[in-house]
């Protein structure tokens, strides 16, 4: 669970159900913090927050202890705020946000919880809530690790302009320190140089840029998940995480859309044995690593699409929800491009469905016990 608003004094993540003796410390939330904040094209809010975790409660000495941890942020625009954020009375009424964005939360939320001011909807709704859901993902990704369970991303494309590379999985994970090092999150430096120009004609027109992304995780082992109820199934799990990502409006697992366009023969993956490592695997992974509502054994493959930022600086007609006039929308500072960020945060969501998974097929109140089980569970496979 997070809470907090975008320009309020913090946000605040409480993640539970971490068993003891996980090694954790800020430092390691930090750096995917400081990820997140990265990228071509992001706003001049990123050049206030130096986003730094504070772990409250859950941790001791280096490790957790079995109970909820809470994790908070500060956000330092919120000096810039006062007066106009915050729970205390305000001296002075700040001027209402009367002209709601196309494509944002401010209209819907503001008819829902019947505000007549929608700051009170669009400060929450606000894609800085990531900030919280990545330091939690940055805990479920330690739980991982420690599992054996490895997940990364890359942007495939912005604005249209796609990077040629089709990595294998292996490949991906390999490349790694480039993608790390590439403001854009992608594979193929050749490709950033063209994605920078689109990027930059959309900021001149005072226009937005979105793009898709690539999530995946490998050392997953098969059986997380289940095909029993419709709400235990894996994909139908981590779609749901990806698409409550602010800006995500699609999701495919494996070969997803294009998959619908060939014939079966085409689709499946065919099943063998590989006997040195005493493990059924597959010859290509279409499926994305996910069969039945359940993890097979394959890398998981996940693919997201990021539409344009709903904050423009042309700005798009609205009505103001006071004299129902028509208006121009109302402009609060934002990026002009965040697809590399939302890899990040698409890392995160990847991260606590896996862990919250893992967790459920394998419990233990310990690290120690987590882990001998999934070793129990690792010989039984090889067993089978």
């Amino acid at each position: 669970m997070t809470a907090g608003e975008s320009h309020g004094p913090a946000l605040v993540a409480i993640v539970e159900g971490v068993p003891a003796g996980l090694a954790l410390e800020a430092a390691q939330i930090d750096a995917d913090l400081a990820r997140r904040q990265k990228g071509y094209g992001r706003g001049g809010r990123m050049k206030i927050e130096r986003d730094r975790v504070e772990l409250i409660a859950g941790v001791r000495n280096g490790e957790t202890i079995g109970s909820p941890i809470a994790l908070q942020i500060a956000n330092k625009d919120f000096e810039n705020w006062r007066g106009r954020m915050g729970p205390e009375r305000f001296e002075v009424a700040p001027e209402p946000v009367t002209l709601p964005r196309p494509g944002h939360a401010d209209l819907a939320g503001a008819l829902k919880y019947d505000r007549r001011d929608a700051r009170d909807i669009l400060e929450r709704a606000s894609a800085r809530e990531t900030a919280a859901r990545t330091a939690a993902g940055a805990v479920a990704r330690a739980l991982l690790l420690a599992a054996g369970v490895e997940v990364c991303s890359r942007v495939r494309s912005i604005a249209g302009v796609f990077d040629p590379s089709e990595p294998s999985v292996d490949e991906l994970f390999d490349g790694r320190a480039t993608i790390e090092a590439s403001e854009l999150r992608v594979l193929s430096p050749s490709i950033e140089q063209p994605m920078r120009e689109a990027i930059l004609e959309r900021a001149h027109a005072g226009d937005t840029a979105g793009g898709t992304i690539e999530v995946v995780a490998r050392g997953v082992l098969p059986g997380l998940g289940s095909h029993a109820q419709w709400d235990r199934r894996l994909d139908g799990r981590i779609a749901q995480a990806m698409l409550s990502v602010q800006a995500i409006k699609a999701v495919e697992i494996g070969d997803g859309w294009s998959a619908a366009d060939w014939p079966g023969s085409a689709v499946h993956d065919p099943i063998g044995y590989d006997s040195s490592n005493r493990r059924f695997a597959r010859t290509s992974n279409h499926a994305g690593g996910l069969e039945g509502g359940m993890s097979n054994g394959e890398p998981i493959v996940v693919r997201a699409a990021m539409k344009p930022i709903a904050t423009l600086r042309s700005k798009l007609p609205s009505a103001d929800l006071h004299s129902k006039i028509a208006a121009l929308a109302a402009h609060e500072r934002s990026d002009v491009c965040a697809v590399p960020a939302a890899a990040v945060v698409l890392e995160a969501a990847l991260c606590l469905v896996l862990a919250t998974a893992l967790l459920e097929k394998h419990g233990g109140d310990s690290m120690g016990e987590l882990l001998r089980n999934v070793a129990r569970y690792k010989s039984q496979l090889e067993e089978y």
